[in-house]
């Protein structure tokens, strides 16, 4: 790669790649917390805006830009300023921009995420596709947990979870983020990070639909807590720790996304309930719903392993084989009594 990269210090800057509402907000909170960073997008139209009115008046509106932000709308400057990389893209879009990157990363690279989701067409946790995609050698670690991107722009209370093999990446990544109002704890369970929140966009859709149904409260906690036990069972087949879900990255995520309408997937889910098709829904809500393809690829992964999720598999089957909602209900109703 071309450029001189700058030294991996603390004055060096991080690049955000991904200019939606996450990925703008986490770059303000890097800035706000004091650590130079630079924000990247595919689109210069929408780049020369946030250039021009130092914010994301489309996502974030009243979110202004901190002067340690900047926009920078070439990738390889970017690229070679800044020795670590977070990618925030839908995760349909994640292979993609991982083999956009390759050829470009240096010597010592890391590469971090905010995306969430398998990949549909695979079944691999971000952190798989990225060690395929970028080989070993590279530094991977994943920023998760109940946070609202308007929240964290507005500079709200927070607390996250950074999760890597690698330690010194995952406290770096933890210090720079963390300030006066943002908490980041750090974790080397990046399996099971992964898998929460994957998987909790699946049940808050359930969740959104039982709520639009008018199915009431104990429905909706009782979809919670067994969301909980499927999501457990999932993640520890594919080798993550109990602990892990009783954490922000899980449980705590699925309680956000599961209970505040601002979770898209979770409006979708209310959408549904109010006779709406999936794409018009898709369309009302103007950004990608992670929980549509999860549901799909929730369903694959938990039949590869042998893992029963009925209430994920409920959820697959409204939205993509026509079951009536209360079909839906009464089969999981109807399950064999069990211990809990």
């Amino acid at each position: 790669m071309s450029g001189t990269r700058e030294p991996a210090d603390a004055a060096a800057p991080i690049a955000v790649l991904g200019a939606g509402s996450w990925g703008t907000a986490l770059a303000i909170q890097f800035a706000r917390a004091g650590h130079p960073t630079l924000l990247w997008g595919r689109d210069p139209a929408q780049l020369a805006l946030l250039a021009r009115d130092r914010a994301n008046a489309r996502y974030l509106p009243g979110a202004a830009f901190p002067p340690a932000l900047e926009v920078e709308e070439d990738l390889g400057r970017a690229l070679a300023r800044a020795p670590d990389v977070l990618l925030a893209v839908p995760s349909a879009g994640f292979r993609s921009t991982l083999e956009t990157l390759k050829p470009r990363l240096g010597p010592g690279q890391r590469v971090a995420w905010a995306t969430k989701g398998f990949e549909l067409e695979t079944g691999l946790l971000p952190h798989q596709v990225a060690h395929a995609v970028l080989g070993p050698e590279v530094p991977l670690a994943v920023l998760s947990g109940p946070t609202f991107a308007v929240e964290v722009g507005r500079g709200l209370p927070t607390a996250m979870t950074v999760a890597s093999p690698d330690a010194e990446f995952a406290e770096l990544l933890a210090r720079t983020l963390s300030g006066a109002n943002f908490r980041a704890y750090t974790s080397p369970d990046i399996v099971g990070v992964e898998v929460g929140g994957a998987v909790k966009n699946v049940l808050a859709i359930g969740t959104g639909i039982a709520d639009g149904m008018g199915y009431g409260a104990n429905t909706r906690i009782a979809l919670i807590t067994r969301g909980l036990a499927e999501m457990t069972r999932l993640g520890l087949a594919l080798g993550a720790r109990r602990e892990t879900f009783m954490g922000l990255a899980a449980l705590g995520d699925l309680v956000l996304s599961c209970t505040d309408d601002q979770s898209r997937n979770r409006r979708f889910g209310l959408a549904i309930a109010a006779g709406k098709g999936a794409a018009e829904a898709q369309r009302a809500i103007g950004q990608v719903v992670e929980g549509v393809n999860a549901a799909r690829a929730v369903r694959t992964v938990a039949a590869r392993h042998g893992v029963e999720m009925p209430i994920a598999e409920q959820v697959y089957a409204v939205l993509y084989e026509g079951r009536a909602v209360g079909e839906a209900v009464r089969a999981l109703m109807q399950r064999e009594l069990r211990q809990e």
